[in-house]
């Protein structure tokens, strides 16, 4: 199912229009999906590519939406190789409750930045998460880079 009532609530589609507090999270947008930080990141830089229209599975999708979500996830790899130069990147898609999504019903793909040896083990002892920079820091340096790498592509 899919549609503006399933629609009330969620904090993606609230982020596809979004008020100044998740504006400063939006770090690129295309046409039929936007790149946006992750209000509790895993690791500094971990983004997700989130589609406008609100569905629940890939089966869901349309071809136009399915081919910028796999655009902009290439671009978000890119962008975080660049400004991160991470020895890794988790890329994954968890649909559903048991399969772990946070988000149950909008469909969105994340990309975590990960090196050898990032547990972080704050978040098992203490219910907390330690990041060296904060989301707006993230925000201000991987913008340019999106801006940097789409131009270098359609050239």
């Amino acid at each position: 199912m899919t549609g503006a009532q399933d629609a009330h609530g969620c904090v993606f589609c609230a982020a596809a229009e979004p008020d100044e507090k998740t504006r400063a999270l939006l770090v690129h947008e295309g046409r039929d999906t936007f790149v946006i930080l992750n209000l509790f990141p895993y690791n500094n830089g971990h983004l997700m590519v989130v589609p406008r229209r609100h569905f629940r599975t890939l089966a869901d999708a349309t071809s136009d939406e399915l081919q910028e979500l796999i655009e902009l996830t290439r671009l978000a790899e890119m962008v975080l190789t660049d400004a991160y130069a991470p020895e890794g990147l988790n890329v994954g898609i968890n649909l559903g409750k048991a399969a772990g999504a946070g988000v149950l019903d909008h469909l969105h793909i994340h990309l975590v930045p990960r090196w050898t040896g990032d547990t972080n083990f704050m978040t098992v002892f203490g219910t907390a998460r330690v990041l060296p920079e904060s989301l707006s820091q993230t925000a201000e340096r991987l913008r340019p880079v999106f801006e940097r790498l789409v131009k270098d592509t359609r050239a």
